[in-house]
C-alpha cells in the first residue's frame, strides 16, 4: 500500500521536489498538493517579463493540469492550509478540506516584506510576489500615472522597469547608495543606474520612507528628510521574509525560517521543508538554484535512499530586464585577503571584476558583457587555479586559444560536468546527451527536454552554443539579441525582412516573422512602425497607436500631467508675428511658463491636454509647425549668427542652418536627432556634440557626425570637408538616410557609429559618390511624405481623433 505524501505549497521548490521524486520512486506515494493561488505551478521568477508584456501567465506555467493528472496527483488550487494536526497527521485548509499524510512537505515560500510604516495598509500599496500582484500593477498602469517602488534590489528594479514599459512615471526609492548592493559593487551599480535612467526610471537614493500619504488610497510618500513624492501606486520590494506562520503554529522549530538539517528534515522527522521558507545552517535563500538543490536532496530522502546531503549553495545573479546584462557571484566586493582584476570599457558600457584569493576566483561581477559568467562561476565552484592563464582572464574564455581553457565557442570548451543552468541544475553533458539521443534541433526542444534555459533565461546563450556545436549547423542561434521577448529575430533581421519582402504594415510583418504575441508589446510595436515607414515611406501607413504618447500628442508630457509645446523656429530665427502668436497663445490658454530652450526655440510649459488641439490651431494659423521636441525625429538645427553679424564668422551659418532644417524637418529617425551649424571654429553652436554638425571654415565646411550631449557626452568624429552649401545639404541628407535605414530603433548616432565603425559611415557617404547620391535621393523622396500631415487619412476616418494634433504642411519649405 502506498504511503501518503502531502505537499503544502504549489510553487517551484515543492513541485521540483515531486519531479525529482518521480524520477527515482514514481510509485512510492499517493500525492496531494495544496496551493493557495488559483493556478498550476508557474515560474515565479518570470513574473517580471509578464509585467513587462514580454510573456503571459500561460507562457510561464511549468506544470500543466495534464502533468498533475499523468502523475495521479490530487491538486487543490485556491486552498490555503491553515492548520497542521501533527498528532493525527493531517492538514486542514481554509475551506475545511482535510488530507492525511505519512510524510508532509512544507514549501510555503516567502512573503514580501511590507515596511512597518504608517499607511502601509492603504489601497494601492502592494508587494511583488505573485501573479495577482502583477495583475494589480497592470490594472493600475491603465488608470494611474505615478508609481513608487521602495527597494532598489533585484525585484524592485524588475518591477520598476515593467511599470515604465506600461507607461507609468516610476521613481525607485532606495535606502543605500548603490543599486542591488547585494549583487553589485559601486561601479557596476552606477552603470546600471545610468542605463535604467536612460530607460525612463527615476531614483531617490539614500532615502528613508516614513509615511504613506492619502486617505483610503495612497497619494504619495513622505521621507525622513521632509521631502514628499506623489504616487498612485506603491510597490514594496524591500526584501522577503520566510513564510513560517503555519509551521510555527504547528509547533515546528523555526528561527528566521523553518529550521532543517542536511536532509531537509525539520525537527519533526515526518515533516520535510524546502524553498524560501527554509533556514539551513543559519542561511535562508531567495534564489531558485539553491531551492532546486534542496529539492533534489529532499526527494532522495523521501524516496528512502538516504544518501543525499545539502551543504549550502554558492549563488549567482542575473537581472531580468531586457537589454541589460549583469552577472554577479560569490564575494565580488573582496576583503583584505583578496585582490581585484578589473576591466572597464566605459564607451561600450562594459565592466568586469574578478576577485581572486591565492589565484582562485572567489567572486565576480560583470556588467554589459556577461558571456563568460558561467565560465567564471564554474571556476569559482571548482576552485580552479587561474595562474597559467591569469593574463588572459579578463578577455574571456574564447580568447584563450590553445591554452586548453577556451576556444571560439565558449560553451564547447567547458567540461562535461560544468553546470550550464544553475536554476535547474543541468550540466553540459546532460544537454549534449539529450540533443544527440532525442535528435533535438531547436532551443525550445532543449528547454522542453532538459529544462536548461527554461527558468530565468540567463543561460540561454550558453545553451544555444552547446546546441550549435553539437548539431553542427544551428541556424537559429542568434548572433545578437532579439528585439524583445515577442520574437527571436534581431533588429537587423527584422529590418531586412521588411525591406526584402516589402512588408508595409505591422500585422503583415508580425505574420511573416512568426511573432509570438498577437499584438506585440510596448517595446517592439514602435520599432516595427518605424522600420516600416522608414523602408516604405510612400507605400506604408504610419500607425499612431504604435507611437509613444508624446508623439501622438505632438507635445512632451510633464511630471504633473500637463504638456509642453514647442513650435519650430527655423535655425533659431523668429519674427515679431511669430512672437506675438506665441504670446497670444500663452495668454489665451493661461500657460504658466514660457522658456527659451537650449535649441534656440520657445517652449510653452503647462498646457492642458484638452487644450492641445486649440493651441496648435492658433500656432498653425500663424504659420508655425511643430518643433518635434518630443519625437524620435529631427529636433533642432542650432546656429550662431555667422558671417552676417559676427566679426569672426567665416560663412552664413544661420542661412545654411535654415536650409538644412527646412530640408530635414518632419523626418522620423531611430532616435532623437540634432544638428548644429557653427559659423567659425570657435563653435558657438556646439556643432561637435550633435548627431550632425557643420563647422564653417575659410575654405568651406567641416562635417562632423556621431556626437551627443546628455548623460554620456560624446564628441563628434570628422566625416569630411566640403566647399559648397549644396554639398553640405547632400552629405547631410545622405548621412541621415543611411542612419535612418540601418540603425536600430532607439539607437543614437553615437552608439550606431561605434557599432558599425566610422570607416563604414565614410565609405557609404563620402567615398561612394553614386551611393551617396542614391541615399540623398531616397531621403528627399521620403521627405515628400514626412513633411505633410502623416495621419490625415486616419483622422478623416475618425480613427485617432482623440490623440490627434494637426501638423500643417509648410508651404515652400
Amino acid at each position: 500500500m502506498k504511503q501518503k505524501l502531502v505537499l503544502v505549497g504549489n510553487g517551484m521548490a515543492g513541485v521540483r521536489t515531486l519531479e525529482e521524486l518521480f524520477k527515482i520512486a514514481p510509485d512510492k506515494y499517493d500525492v496531494t498538493v495544496f496551493g493557495a493561488e488559483p493556478h498550476c505551478n508557474y515560474n515565479r521568477i518570470m513574473l517580471s517579463p509578464v509585467l513587462a508584456g514580454e510573456k503571459t501567465i500561460d507562457d510561464i506555467i511549468l506544470n500543466s493540469q495534464q502533468w498533475y493528472d499523468e502523475h495521479n496527483i490530487t491538486l487543490h488550487v485556491g486552498k490555503k492550509i491553515v492548520h497542521i494536526d501533527r498528532k493525527a497527521q493531517k492538514v486542514i485548509a481554509d475551506d475545511g478540506t482535510e488530507a492525511k499524510y505519512d510524510r508532509l512537505l512544507l514549501a510555503t515560500g516567502s512573503n514580501p516584506f511590507i515596511l512597518p510604516i504608517p499607511g502601509n495598509d492603504k489601497e494601492g500599496v502592494i508587494g511583488f510576489r505573485d501573479i495577482k500582484d502583477v495583475d494589480t500593477m497592470l490594472d493600475c498602469a491603465k488608470k494611474y500615472k505615478k508609481a513608487a517602488v521602495i527597494g532598489g534590489g533585484l525585484l524592485g528594479l524588475e518591477a520598476a522597469n515593467g511599470l515604465v514599459l506600461n507607461g507609468m512615471d516610476v521613481t525607485v526609492i532606495h535606502l543605500g547608495s548603490t543599486l542591488m548592493e547585494m549583487q553589485m559593487d559601486g561601479i557596476s551599480g552606477a552603470m546600471l543606474k545610468s542605463s535604467l535612467e536612460e530607460r525612463g526610471l527615476k531614483f531617490r537614493m539614500t532615502s528613508v520612507t516614513t509615511d504613506i500619504l492619502g486617505d483610503e488610497r495612497v497619494t504619495g510618500l513622505k521621507f525622513a528628510d521632509g521631502g514628499e513624492l506623489e504616487a498612485d501606486l506603491v510597490v514594496m520590494a524591500a526584501g522577503i521574509r520566510p513564510n513560517i506562520e503555519l509551521a510555527k503554529k504547528a509547533g515546528i522549530h523555526c528561527e528566521r525560517g523553518i529550521v532543517v538539517n542536511d536532509t531537509m528534515q525539520t525537527f519533526d522527522p515526518k515533516i520535510y521543508s524546502v524553498g524560501e521558507c527554509v533556514q539551513h545552517r543559519g542561511q535562508t535563500y531567495g534564489l531558485v538554484a539553491p531551492l532546486f538543490e534542496q529539492a533534489k536532496v529532499c526527494a532522495n530522502h523521501l524516496a528512502g535512499y538516504g544518501i543525499g546531503m545539502y551543504q549550502g549553495s554558492v549563488t549567482s545573479t542575473k537581472l531580468k530586464v531586457t537589454g541589460i546584462d549583469l552577472f554577479s557571484a560569490g564575494n565580488f566586493n573582496g576583503d583584505d585577503t583578496t585582490e581585484d582584476v578589473v576591466m572597464k570599457d566605459a564607451a561600450r558600457g562594459v565592466y568586469k571584476k574578478v576577485v581572486l584569493r591565492d589565484n582562485k576566483i572567489v567572486g565576480a561581477v560583470m556588467y554589459g558583457d556577461t558571456v563568460d559568467g558561467a565560465w567564471y562561476f564554474q571556476m569559482l565552484r571548482d576552485e580552479t587555479d587561474v595562474s597559467d592563464f591569469r593574463q588572459h582572464l579578463m578577455f574571456g574564455q574564447a580568447h584563450l586559444g590553445d591554452s586548453g581553457h577556451g576556444g571560439a565557442n565558449a560553451a564547447s570548451a567547458l567540461p562535461d560536468n560544468a553546470e550550464i543552468c544553475g536554476c535547474n541544475g543541468v550540466c553540459k553533458k546532460t544537454i549534449v546527451d539529450t540533443i544527440v539521443s532525442q535528435g533535438l534541433f531547436t532551443l525550445d526542444e532543449v528547454k522542453a527536454h532538459t529544462k536548461a534555459a527554461a527558468s530565468c533565461g540567463s543561460c540561454t546563450g550558453l545553451v544555444e552554443q552547446i546546441l550549435a556545436s553539437t548539431v553542427g549547423d544551428y541556424s537559429d542561434t542568434p548572433k545578437k539579441k532579439a528585439m524583445c521577448g515577442c520574437t527571436d529575430h534581431t533588429h537587423d533581421e527584422v529590418r531586412a525582412a521588411i525591406r526584402d519582402n516589402k512588408l508595409t504594415s505591422i500585422p503583415q510583418a508580425m505574420s511573416f516573422l512568426d511573432w509570438r504575441t498577437k499584438d506585440g508589446c510596448a517595446s517592439c510595436r514602435p520599432a516595427l512602425n518605424y522600420y516600416i515607414i522608414s523602408a516604405w515611406p510612400k507605400e506604408s501607413q504610419d500607425d499612431p497607436q504604435s507611437r509613444f504618447i508624446n508623439e501622438r500628442a505632438h507635445a512632451n508630457i510633464q511630471k504633473d500631467g500637463t504638456y509642453s509645446v514647442i513650435p519650430r523656429m527655423w535655425g533659431g530665427l523668429t519674427t515679431p508675428d511669430e512672437l506675438r502668436a506665441i504670446a497670444n497663445v500663452a495668454d489665451k490658454f493661461k500657460i504658466p511658463t514660457v522658456k527659451v530652450t537650449g535649441g534656440q526655440r520657445i517652449d510653452l510649459l503647462g498646457v492642458k491636454k484638452e487644450d492641445l488641439p486649440l493651441v496648435w490651431a492658433d500656432l498653425n494659423a500663424a504659420g508655425m509647425v511643430s518643433g518635434h521636441g518630443y519625437g524620435k525625429s529631427l529636433r533642432t538645427v542650432k546656429t550662431c549668427v555667422g558671417s552676417e553679424w559676427c566679426r569672426f564668422g567665416t560663412q552664413d551659418s544661420t542661412g545654411l542652418g535654415v536650409k538644412i532644417e527646412k530640408m530635414t524637418w518632419g523626418s522620423w529617425t531611430p532616435h532623437k536627432y540634432k544638428i548644429a551649424v557653427s559659423g567659425c571654429p570657435r563653435n558657438c553652436a556646439e556643432a561637435t556634440i550633435k548627431d550632425f554638425g557643420v563647422v564653417c571654415v575659410d575654405s568651406g565646411y567641416e562635417l562632423h557626425v556621431g556626437g551627443n550631449g546628455g548623460i554620456h557626452v560624446k564628441a563628434t568624429e570628422l566625416l569630411c570637408r566640403v566647399t559648397t552649401e549644396e554639398e553640405v545639404l547632400e552629405y547631410c541628407g545622405a548621412f541621415m538616410q543611411v542612419y535612418r535605414e540601418e540603425a536600430h530603433y532607439l539607437e543614437r548616432t553615437a552608439p550606431w557609429i561605434e557599432r558599425v565603425g566610422l570607416s563604414y559611415a565614410k565609405q557609404r557617404v563620402v567615398e561612394d559618390e553614386k551611393g551617396r547620391k542614391e541615399l540623398y535621393a531616397r531621403f528627399l523622396e521620403s521627405q515628400e511624405v514626412y513633411q505633410v500631415d502623416p495621419w490625415a487619412d486616419a483622422v478623416a476616418k475618425d480613427e485617432v481623433r482623440e490623440h490627434y494634433i494637426p501638423i500643417k504642411k509648410l508651404a515652400n519649405a
